[in-house]
């Protein structure tokens, strides 16, 4: 009887050290996929719109929503990445003068400029 206990605790903790690394697997595609939109949008600043909302599809399923949205001195970026039926958020906000630095813009938009100068 011992030993049979001993197997049956084998086993039970194996499945879930199995179940918790699928399901670390599962969440690291879905950050995977939510860094995969905010690179989207930093690389697709609008020069005029305040607001965008774009869906990133790849093989017929959804792997990010993204929405950037410019505030005062800066942008905001939300974006939610997909992989099953896990999800996982990330929100970044970005100054103007550090998209600028980074390359991602190459000047501060002119209604920026001119509420820093009055």
């Amino acid at each position: 009887m011992n030993k049979f206990n001993f197997f049956v605790l084998v086993g039970l903790f194996s499945a879930i050290s199995f179940s918790q690394s699928k399901i670390e697997e599962d969440i690291q595609a879905s950050f995977t996929n939510a860094k995969k939109g905010i690179y989207w949008a930093l690389t697709n600043i609008p020069a005029k719109k305040t607001k965008i909302e774009h869906d990133l599809i790849a093989d017929d399923k959804l792997i990010a929503s993204i929405k950037l949205t410019k505030v005062i001195n800066g942008i905001k970026i939300e974006s939610v990445g997909y992989n099953f039926s896990n999800e996982v958020t990330i929100k970044l906000f970005k100054s103007f003068d550090n998209l600028v630095k980074e390359g991602y813009i190459k000047e501060k938009p002119a209604e920026e400029e001119k509420i820093e100068n009055e």
